[in-house]
C-alpha cells in the first residue's frame, strides 16, 4: 500500500526466449553439478509445451538441460526428485512493494518466496533514490534521514539498490525511478508544474538513474505528489530515459470514471517520450465503469496494431488496496501539509463536499466503491482496534458520523497510517484481461511474515501468483499452464530487458522453482489474510536453495537486477 513519498521506509527506520537446449554436456569428475532436478515436467517460460526432462545447476547458472535420466551418472551434490511436479523459471513480480522489508526487515521475503517469486521490481510512484536536499527535507524521521544520506550523490539510485541487497535479500531486487521521487528531487513537495530549471534537474536525475540501472520511470498519478505532474513533464522525463531503453510504467490517472481518458494520456506520454508504455494493475473500478474494460482492451490493441508498444499487468483479486488517505483530495497534501489541513476546521465542510462529489477533479475510490465496499486496516490506537477490518459504512454508523467525516477523523487520529481495501472489480473483466497476450502479473504488495504480522492486509501479499494456477489455470481453465508461467516469468523479463533470467535456458541465471500443479494454491483471504500459499516445493535463486520442501532455508542469495541502460 502506498502513502506519501518515503512513508514505507519511515515505518521501519529482453530475456532470451528460445526454448532451453535439451542436449546435456557430459559432466566431468572435476566439475560436478551442484543440483540436478530430475523427472519433472519442464515448463521453460517461453510458452512452449511442457516436456519431461532434467535440469542441472552449477554455481549460479543453469548448466544443462536434458531428457530424463541425462544426469543419472553425473557427480551431483544435491538431487531433487520432481516426479509429478513442474520445473519452471522463478516468477518476476513487476509491481513489488517490499522496499521497507528490505530496508528494515529480515530479508527473507517469506510471503513472496512461498509464491514462487524470485525477483521483485519496485518503484511505483516512489523510490529511495536519487536523494538530495529536497528529499531529505521531505523526511521527518531522523533515523530515516540518516539512511537516506547514504544515497546522496550522482549514483545514489545504485547505492540504494546495493544497500538493500547488501543487508541480505532472498529475492533479486530492482526498481524503477518513482515519479514522485523525481518531482520532490526537482521541486520539493509543492504542487504545480515544474519550472524549466526544475525540468532540467529532473531530466538529469532521470538519466543518471538509468545509468545506475533503473528500468524506467514509474508514475502513480492518483497519489500526491505524483498527481501534481503534468502530461508534458512526464513526457519530458520519458525522453530523458529513451536513449537508455527505459519503460514508462504507470498507475494511470484514473481507473474509474476517466479510465479511457487516462489510458489516452499514458499512450501520449509513450509516443511523445519515445518509450514503451506499461500500465500497472489494469482495472475498471466500480460497477458503473465495468463496461469500459472491453473498450480499454480495444484501445490497447489498436495502439499496438498501429506500432506502439503498450502492455499491462494485473493482480488476481477483485479488490484493490492503498492508503486510507488517498480518498482525500490530493491538493490538501501539497507541501506535506495533509495532516495539518485535516486538522483545520475551516476546511472541513469543503473537504466533505468534495469527497461526496462524483467528479471533484480527483480519483476518489471511496466514492466509486461506496462506503459499504471499503475495508479499513492498520489501526494502532487501542480505542480504535475494534474497527480493524470493518467496512467504512459500519464504522461510520458506529461513530454516528458521515462517511467522509469519518475518513478525516480517523486519518487524524491514526496520523495517516491507515490502509484500505476497496472492492471494485468484476471477475468477468478479470478473466477477459487474463486472456490478453500482453498481460503480466504483479502483487502490488509488500512482503509479510504471518508469525509477526498484525492487523489486516490485502491477501495478494501472500497469494497472488499461486492464485493464478489454482483458480484460473486448474479450476476455471482461463489460461494454460504454459501461458500462465510465461506471463509470470519471461513476459516480465522481456519487458524489462532482463537477458540473464526469466526462462530455463543453459547459461542463464538459475532462478528455478519446482511446484505441484495439482495442489499449488493461495490460502489468504480478505478476512484471514496472514496465511502462506502452498505448493511451491523448491526454489533456487541464483543457484542457491531458498525453499526446500516448501520451507524457507534462511538463504539470502538475491542480487541487484538492472535495466539495459546500466553503466557500471
Amino acid at each position: 500500500m502506498r502513502t506519501r513519498h518515503l512513508a514505507a521506509l519511515s515505518l521501519l527506520v529482453t530475456a532470451a526466449c528460445a526454448p532451453g537446449a535439451r542436449v546435456a554436456p557430459a559432466p566431468t569428475a572435476d566439475a560436478p553439478y551442484d543440483v540436478v532436478i530430475e523427472n519433472g515436467r519442464i515448463v521453460d517460460g517461453t510458452g512452449a509445451a511442457w516436456y519431461h526432462g532434467d535440469l542441472a545447476i552449477r554455481g549460479d547458472r543453469i548448466a544443462a538441460i536434458g531428457p530424463r535420466g541425462a544426469f543419472r551418472t553425473a557427480t551431483v551434490r544435491q538431487r531433487v526428485d520432481a516426479a509429478g511436479l513442474v520445473v519452471a523459471p522463478g516468477f518476476i513480480d513487476i509491481q513489488a512493494h517490499s522496499i521497507a522489508h528490505y530496508m528494515g526487515g529480515d530479508g527473507r521475503a517469506l510471503s513472496m518466496v512461498t509464491q514462487g517469486i524470485t525477483t521483485a521490481i519496485h518503484g511505483e510512484g516512489s523510490s529511495l533514490g536519487p536523494v538530495n536536499e529536497h528529499i531529505l527535507a521531505a523526511e521527518t524521521d531522523t533515523a530515516t534521514r540518516r539512511i537516506l544520506e547514504r544515497f546522496r550523490g550522482p549514483h545514489g539510485f545504485s547505492a540504494w539498490l546495493e544497500y538493500m541487497v547488501g543487508r541480505g535479500a532472498a529475492q533479486n531486487v530492482g526498481s524503477f525511478v518513482g515519479d514522485g521521487t523525481l518531482r520532490v528531487y526537482a521541486k520539493g513537495e509543492e504542487a504545480g508544474p515544474l519550472s524549466p530549471a526544475e525540468r532540467d534537474t529532473a531530466r538529469a536525475a532521470m538519466a543518471r538513474a538509468m545509468e545506475d540501472g533503473a528500468f524506467g520511470l514509474a508514475s502513480a498519478l492518483i497519489y500526491p505528489p505524483n498527481t501534481y505532474a503534468t502530461t508534458e513533464e512526464l513526457a519530458d522525463a520519458a525522453r530523458a530515459m529513451a536513449p537508455y531503453g527505459g519503460v514508462y510504467i504507470t498507475h494511470i490517472r484514473s481507473e474509474g470514471d476517466k479510465f479511457l481518458e487516462a489510458i489516452d494520456e499514458a499512450l501520449r506520454i509513450g509516443r511523445e517520450g519515445g518509450v514503451p508504455v506499461e500500465i500497472f494493475h489494469l482495472k475498471a473500478s466500480g460497477p458503473r465503469n465495468w463496461p469500459k474494460m472491453p473498450l480499454a482492451i480495444a484501445k490497447i490493441d489498436s495502439a499496438r496494431a498501429a506500432g506502439q508498444d503498450v502492455q499491462a499487468n494485473m493482480y488476481l483479486y477483485p479488490a484493490g488496496g492503498n492508503s486510507f488517505a488517498s480518498c482525500i483530495p490530493p491538493k490538501y497534501a501539497a507541501g506535506g501539509r495533509l495532516l495539518e489541513n485535516l486538522r483545520n476546521p475551516a476546511l472541513r465542510a469543503t473537504m466533505v463536499a468534495e469527497m461526496h462529489a462524483m467528479d471533484a477533479g480527483y480519483e476518489n475510490l471511496c466514492e466509486i466503491a461506496t462506503p459499504a465496499n471499503v475495508m479499513v486496516t492498520g489501526f494502532t490506537k487501542p480505542h480504535l482496534l475494534r474497527f480493524e477490518g470493518k467496512r467504512l459504512a459500519e464504522i461510520s454508523a458506529a461513530l454516528g458520523k458521515d462517511w467522509a467525516e469519518t475518513i478525516i477523523d480517523l486519518n487524524v487520529e491514526e496520523e495517516l497510517g491507515l490502509g484500505e481495501i476497496l472492492f471494485l472489480m468484476s471477475e468477468e473483466n478479470m478473466r477477459l484481461q487474463l486472456r490478453q497476450p500482453w498481460m503480466k502479473f504483479g502483487t502490488d504488495a509488500g512482503s509479510q511474515d504471518p508469525s509477526t504480522a498484525r492487523g489486516m492486509t490485502h491477501p495478494r501479499a501472500y497469494g497472488n501468483f499461486p492464485r493464478i494456477f489454482a483458480r484460473y489455470v486448474r479450476e476455471q481453465q482461463v489460461l494454460t499452464l504454459e501461458d500462465a508461467v510465461r506471463k509470470a516469468s519471461s513476459a516480465v523479463a522481456t519487458r524489462l530487458s532482463l537477458t540473464d533470467r526469466g526462462v530455463l535456458k543453459v547459461g542463464l541465471k538459475a532462478d528455478v522453482i519446482v511446484f505441484d500443479p495439482a495442489t499449488i494454491t493461495d490460502h489468504a483471504t480478505f478476512e484471514r489474510p496472514h496465511q502462506l500459499s502452498t505448493g511451491v516445493r523448491e526454489m533456487f535463486v541464483n543457484g542457491v536453495a531458498v525453499l526446500r520442501d516448501g520451507a524457507h532455508t534462511g538463504a539470502k542469495p538475491g542480487q541487484v537486477v538492472r535495466g539495459p541502460g546500466y553503466r557500471p
